[in-house]
């Protein structure tokens, strides 16, 4: 009887320990749910901690409940402790590919991208099957910048309908470093594929896609047939005109061509075919995404005059809206219609009263720059924009379409995590300074996925603030401004601090009267991180002939003057002179060409900046990464900073593609 007991008493503690395993899982998966509250799935992950430590009082052998453990402490930022408890678990039972699979992604975390996959590989030569071992493998190729390998990785998972966020997320990693050189169907149908998502940031897509069409179209051969009726049902180049900026002079070439056909047949005909218009919608806001930077031919510039006049002569005679949206959609290829004469009348109606299918075109060319004028009128500096014309007030820039999308967290967590900061005091609401912010894309992105923070994100182009602005505002965001550098100014000097400093864009040569070392100085606390990178852009060889031109001729910053330049080196685009800037994507915009040539980034406040950082008494290097995202040794990066402090300018990190993070010590 005492033994029947005793089974008995086994099988019941058996139950129970089962039992209490899977709310530890179930704990656990909610804890890691990006649609649950951040304050919720911490929530989740102290109560699967507190499970999984019952069960281990209760069976002590159980290596399952150690590897959980592990999971939650690697979540947590404890890489150490996470690792020992993957050990212990596996000495427990050696032969669980879970636990290997755990491993190879704690080698992630750490930082090893080449022990992770031998985890990763030893956990399939256990279990071929497990889905989560050989998507690690993809990420660990993906880190050591093999991306063709860990693209067909990617391509594998996803054939077998496994369509997980980070495996879309790593395959379009890795289509932005790939180079396209023969026409493939496959490839297109995943670029198809990877643009119909909406969880993607479309924008790193561009080169990737372009280098598809360039292939598909054959535009290498000069004789080459453009056929319009077979453009106007290409899926993949609708989508690319769509939601990306294609940083390829052949594949520009191309869609120059295409809205010049369709202009002529609308000259010709007096009809824009229906089957043309989601086309003809796609040029347009593909060229709004340039800034209108595509190349114009004198007889089409008159073309389009007499379309524009003939709208405004309809909306004097009271047309109806299904009238014009046919003549405004030809405009709107070509310019903006906020930028027309007939402008006011198109107000007449709201977005929404537009057809479904033309409204995203009616946004983009009227409605959004309507509402980013009335963000600038806040702003003193809007006084600096009277004397331009519409079509010369510059674009804001970069231009992208959608955030990249991150689970939310907390400022808190990410310095505990990242740079192992755990015992530094830090407000309840942290406040992060970002300067240099651009059209707010890094700004949004950490606003929208903090939830302990206020953001002002600074910017000297008042396009970028309102552009920006909008954005926040469209989101229903009420943790971030985006601010002039005026007004940023007077906040420090009112005596505010932050806790994170982050350097974007520098100033641009012409804002000499300010000094961004002297305010992160005054805007740092005790503790501060500053986070910044070494190495500006528009620094090329031919930026700087390219501005020397602008001085010698006495250009002015207008949109008319940035398309000569354009056109200058399109006509020329041979000649291995310009090669370097060809594969830059600020070429493929006006508003990346102004910022190279008329608002260069201005190095010397870097070197400013560096030099006050070098000083070890009031700022500590913490972290260091390559271009690439790679964690580096302190030390030989510390070396370098002590020699650039010692006024050794050969050892200079500035130029260098280097991402450094500081903190203030005092």
């Amino acid at each position: 009887m005492h033994a029947q007991h005793q089974t008995q008493q086994s099988v019941q503690n058996k139950a129970e320990i089962a039992r209490l395993l899977l709310q530890a899982n179930d704990a656990y998966g909610e804890s890691n749910n990006p649609r649950q509250r951040y304050a919720r799935r911490l929530e989740a992950r102290q109560e699967s901690r507190e499970l999984l430590e019952k069960i281990a009082t209760m069976a002590p052998d159980n290596a399952a409940v150690y590897g959980l453990l592990g999971r939650i402490e690697m979540d947590e930022g404890r890489l150490d402790r996470a690792q020992l408890l993957f050990n212990q678990s596996l000495s427990i039972n050696p032969d669980q590919a879970q636990q290997y699979t755990n491993l190879g992604y704690w080698a992630l975390t750490s930082d090893r991208p080449a022990l992770a996959e031998q985890y990763f590989q030893e956990a399939l030569n256990r279990d071929r099957q497990s889905a989560a071992a050989f998507c690690g493998i993809a990420h660990a190729k993906r880190q050591q910048g093999q991306f063709d390998v860990a693209y067909l990785h990617y391509r594998k998972l996803v054939q077998l309908d496994l369509n997980w966020p980070s495996v879309f997320s790593g395959m379009a990693t890795c289509a932005s470093h790939l180079s396209v050189d023969r026409a493939d169907t496959e490839l297109a149908q995943d670029a198809i594929r990877l643009l119909q998502r909406s969880d993607l940031p479309h924008q790193v897509l561009g080169g990737f896609v372009a280098g598809i069409i360039r292939q598909q179209y054959d535009l290498d051969n000069p004789a080459a047939r453009i056929i319009l009726d077979a453009a106007s049902d290409d899926e993949l180049l609708l989508l690319a005109l769509e939601k990306t900026l294609m940083p390829d002079v052949a594949v520009e070439g191309l869609i120059t061509l295409l809205r010049h056909a369709i202009l002529v047949e609308v000259a010709q005909t007096a009809d824009l075919r229906e089957e043309l218009h989601r086309l003809v919608m796609a040029l347009a806001l593909y060229d709004d995404r340039t800034g209108y930077a595509l190349l114009t031919g004198e007889q089409e510039s008159a073309l389009v005059d007499t379309i524009n006049n003939s709208i405004a002569a309809q909306f004097a005679l009271g047309e109806s809206m299904n009238a014009i949206a046919g003549s405004l959609m030809i405009s709107a290829m070509y310019g903006a219609l906020f930028h027309q004469s007939f402008a006011p009348s198109v107000g007449q109606w709201n977005l929404t009263e537009w057809p479904v299918g033309l409204q995203s075109l009616m946004a983009a060319s009227y409605y959004h720059r309507a509402t980013e004028e009335s963000i600038k009128q806040q702003f003193d500096e809007k006084a600096g924009e009277l004397a331009l014309a519409r079509a010369d007030v510059p674009q804001a820039w970069p231009s992208w379409t959608r955030l990249t999308t991150h689970p939310e967290t907390s400022l808190k967590s990410l310095m505990k995590v990242r740079l192992g900061l755990d015992d530094i005091a830090m407000p309840e609401t942290a406040r992060i300074m970002i300067c240099g912010a651009d059209s707010g894309q890094r700004a949004l992105e950490l606003a929208t996925c903090l939830n302990d923070v206020e953001i002002i994100a600074v910017d000297e182009s008042l396009s970028n603030i309102a552009r920006a602005g909008r954005h926040a505002q469209d989101r229903g965001l009420e943790n971030i401004v985006f601010w002039p550098w005026s007004l940023a100014q007077r906040f420090i000097a009112d005596g505010h601090k932050v806790q994170w400093i982050e350097i974007g864009r520098l100033p641009s040569t012409a804002m000499t009267e300010t000094s961004l070392a002297a305010i992160i100085q005054d805007a740092a606390a005790q503790d501060t991180v500053v986070h910044l990178h070494t190495c500006p852009t528009g620094q090329l060889p031919v930026d700087r002939h390219l501005r020397e031109l602008i001085e010698q001729h006495d250009l002015p910053a207008t949109s008319a003057s940035l398309r000569r330049l354009r056109r200058m080196v399109l006509n020329n685009a041979q000649d291995p002179v310009w090669a370097d800037l060809l594969k830059e994507e600020d070429f493929f915009g006006l508003g990346g060409c102004h910022s190279r040539w008329f608002r260069p980034q201005d190095s010397r406040q870097l070197e400013t900046v560096m030099a006050m950082l070098c000083n070890e008494v009031d700022w500590k290097l913490v972290r260091a990464q390559d271009n690439d995202g790679h964690t580096l040794s302190l030390g030989p990066v510390q070396k370098q900073l002590h020699a650039e402090a010692s006024g050794n300018s050969v050892q200079s990190v500035v130029g260098q593609p280097l991402t450094l993070y500081f903190t203030k010590r005092r």
